[in-house]
């Protein structure tokens, strides 16, 4: 989209934002489009909803997303027994409760100027228009700031400016703490989500908008095609009619080493923290979100380093899907849902928290930490077809939970997983990795994956639901390239709740190499499910050319043995007695991440490939293991 001629000075601040008169949405709530400008020159729209046609001062919510200030989104959802509300119905009961509420369409989306750059230029417009709203005669001087996933992420990019009139966060699957290590790539492999995202928005872009043809050419467009010719380059991807797009997409993918980029304010909070304001904060996401090590890593940083208080908040579904009971082919039960269960409704939830932190509630009132425990289901199949897993809440008042500690789960060669460090001299298990043949994604912590990707909980057993799986559709860790290690049938509970890190002694034939690690509650066979089911909990990735830094990649030298960490983000699930804990260890998790060409050229740009011996060493002196946060009973 064209850059706005409009100016943003002084002078023209309060005519430009009263560009609509207000309009009545009932006998009690009024909306007003607004005008805001920025430090550029660039106006965003906005709409500012309030009590009464001339409003005046009260503490303001602000939301800004870049799908439409006035489109609604699953992730909107209050309660599982009701449809999803619309932007007016929310914001208007916001305003019932005593606020004024302004959603703004982020930069280059919806009705607003400029071009839009995925996450980047969220710091200065969300601190600009913080400024201007805290500014106007209908605010009380605080701006307090909510939203899901991408409007998460525009919060902590607008807290790295150091606004002064932001009062409080509540982010929701999202908000990056470092984008490097979770959300865009992770231990140095890129998230293949942020080409479906482009992909999709892409369809929904100014220039498609205009476009007929752009849009033709979307439609005709088979995105699973598109993903056996990766890496794309410039003008050969199917996002080439959409140049934006396709610029920042591939500027994201190559940029593989953590360097300037990656320290920009809005993708890096860890690097600012500083400069966040010291306001209350509430950290939401779930155990199946590509943002849990962003979400507990804020929760933690601001906890630590600010005065004010911050809550975390852990559930057990995918991105943004609080009021149902499943993720992907596992269900959590009736106790699952956030309506109901942590709140009579997600609204609620958020006026309470809101109302505690903004001054008139009870900040005590309100766990500083609640997560759900999965597991203790019965493990069978229930009416809609999905296991029966189980899980309730509990809170506590840190994170990982009081009582649990740290615990060394070790390998050895024979396929076992123990506590007992391995007393061997020499032992190792290798395996032939070919990135022609990566090992397929089956659920985990996806989001926006669709039409290529989904998340959730699955039976690690591949079916012609998930991309790159074949017949005969055996279970993952038959493939040769899959390391599967086991504890035998647990004899009593064990709750692991807390970081997942997996501690490996590695060596390769090539350059460079991943080496991938996932961990897997067991349950053993019933009549439904005569075979098991192994349900994924969480999984994680390393690229070894970053066994030094991440900022400086230094190829491996074939045969040495390189100690490297590989941590998964984490989760709470309890391993029922007669359940067996498993790890499976490889190097592809593909679609999810890009795929290791093994010679050492980053994978943006690489167009060969080789395929890798890799061992994992087993012995005393290199006893592999994974490191759980575990509470007995």
């Amino acid at each position: 989209m064209a850059q706005s001629s409009r100016t943003g000075t002084s002078g023209d601040r309060e005519r430009a934002a009263w560009e609509e008169p207000a309009r009545p949405l009932d006998e009690r709530v009024w909306r007003r489009t607004l005008r805001v400008p920025m430090r550029d020159g660039i106006v965003l729209a906005a709409d500012l909803f309030t009590a009464e046609e001339r409003p005046g001062p009260r503490p303001v919510i602000l939301e800004r997303t870049p799908y439409g200030r006035r489109q609604m989104r699953d992730s909107d959802r209050s309660r599982h027994d009701e449809p999803v509300p619309t932007p007016e119905e929310t914001s208007a009961f916001f305003v019932r409760a005593g606020y004024h509420v302004v959603r703004q369409d982020c930069r280059g989306r919806g009705d607003s100027d400029g071009t839009f750059v995925k996450y980047l230029g969220e710091g200065p417009d969300g601190a600009d228009t913080i400024e201007w709203i805290a500014a106007q005669p209908w605010c009380d001087g605080r701006v307090a700031m909510m939203g899901v996933s991408y409007s998460a992420h525009a919060q902590t990019a607008a807290a790295a400016e150091s606004p002064t009139g932001l009062s409080a966060m509540f982010m929701d699957s999202g908000g990056f703490a470092s984008a490097y290590e979770a959300g865009m790539r992770m231990g140095g492999a890129f998230e293949l989500k942020q080409i479906t995202w482009a992909f999709r928005h892409g369809e929904e872009s100014p220039e498609a908008e205009r476009d007929p043809l752009v849009r033709k050419a979307f439609a005709g467009t088979d995105l699973r095609d598109w993903f056996t010719v990766l890496p794309w380059r410039t003008g050969v991807s199917p996002l080439r009619q959409v140049g934006s797009y396709e610029r920042y997409l591939l500027d994201q993918w190559r940029h593989d080493a953590f360097g300037a980029y990656w320290r920009q304010p809005a993708i890096y909070g860890r690097g600012h923290y500083d400069r966040f304001p010291d306001v209350p904060t509430l950290h939401m996401s779930s155990w199946y979100d590509p943002y849990v090590r962003s979400t507990i890593e804020n929760f933690t940083a601001m906890g630590r380093l600010k005065r004010s208080p911050a809550y975390l908040v852990m559930g057990p579904w995918k991105h943004g899907l609080r009021c149902v009971t499943f993720a992907g082919d596992v269900d959590f039960g009736p106790a699952a849902t956030f309506s109901g269960n942590v709140d009579t409704s997600y609204l609620s939830f958020r006026q309470r928290w809101f109302d505690a932190v903004l001054g008139g509630g009870d900040p005590q009132s309100i766990p500083r930490v609640r997560y759900f425990l999965m597991g203790g289901g019965d493990g069978r199949r229930d009416e809609a077809g999905r296991m029966r897993h189980g899980g309730r809440w509990h809170t506590d008042t840190q994170w990982p939970p009081a009582g649990t500690r740290e615990t060394a789960f070790y390998c050895h060669t024979s396929g076992e997983l123990s506590r007992e460090r391995p007393t061997a001299e020499q032992a190792w298990v290798e395996y032939d990795f070919d990135p022609n043949d990566p090992v397929p994604t089956l659920g985990g912590q996806v989001t926006s994956g669709e039409p290529v990707m989904v998340g959730g909980a699955f039976d690690q057993v591949p079916d012609e639901r998930f991309y790159g799986a074949r017949p005969p559709y055996l279970p993952l860790n038959s493939r040769p390239d899959v390391i599967s290690l086991a504890t035998p049938p647990l004899e009593e509970p064990l709750v692991v709740a807390g970081p997942v890190t997996a501690r490996l002694f590695i060596s390769s034939s090539a350059p460079d190499t991943d080496f991938t690690v996932k961990l897997v509650d067991v349950h053993p066979p019933n009549e439904d499910y005569p075979h098991g089911f192994a349900m994924n909990l969480t999984e994680g990735i390393f690229r070894c050319r970053f066994h030094e830094s991440f900022e400086r990649p230094k190829p491996l030298e074939p045969g040495e043995v390189y100690e490297i960490e590989i941590p998964a983000p984490d989760t709470a699930n309890r391993f029922e007695a007669g359940h067996r804990l498993r790890v499976d260890i490889s190097s592809s998790d593909f679609p999810r991440f890009d795929v290791n060409s093994n010679t050492g050229v980053p994978e943006a740009v690489s167009r060969r490939k080789v395929v890798a011996t890799n061992r994992v060493h087993m012995d005393a002196d290199r006893p592999s293991a994974v490191l759980l946060w575990t509470q007995p009973g």
